[in-house]
């Protein structure tokens, strides 16, 4: 990547429209601390890298994580080492949301044969 799209500023609605989101979602984000645009006049102006943390921000919201989780994740980025402590702490925090959606699935399939264990008693008894 070159350094002009560095360079490069997004307004709200760019931002909104790439990612498929709302400008209030971005703001909400903002208010969070997640984000800080530029201000020009009243115009919000977003840089490269609040373009790319509005990435990051969208992919944890994708997979589960709650808006602390993912503040967490990239405020671990401002310390010295940040990459190799949030790589491991994204890390744990994956293993943890991928065992909790194996449960969720366990969970579903076991409602999903109660459901077909009624359906067949009750199709049975109408059928009598």
């Amino acid at each position: 990547m070159n350094d002009e799209s560095h360079d490069k500023t997004y307004s709200i609605s760019d931002l909104a429209n790439e990612f498929n989101t709302t400008t209030r979602a971005i703001r909400h984000y903002e208010e969070y601390g997640l984000i800080l645009p530029q201000r020009k006049g009243t115009y919000r102006v977003y840089s490269h890298k609040n373009r790319t943390r509005l990435q990051l921000i969208l992919r944890g919201k994708r997979i589960g994580f709650s808006l602390a989780e993912i503040k967490e994740i990239i405020d671990l980025y401002q310390f010295p080492h940040g990459e190799d402590k949030q790589t491991e702490f994204l890390l744990s925090k994956i293993e943890l949301r991928k065992q909790q959606l194996k449960q969720q699935a366990e969970d579903i399939n076991s409602m999903l044969r109660e459901i077909d264990d009624l359906e067949q008693k009750i199709s049975q008894q109408k059928n009598k």
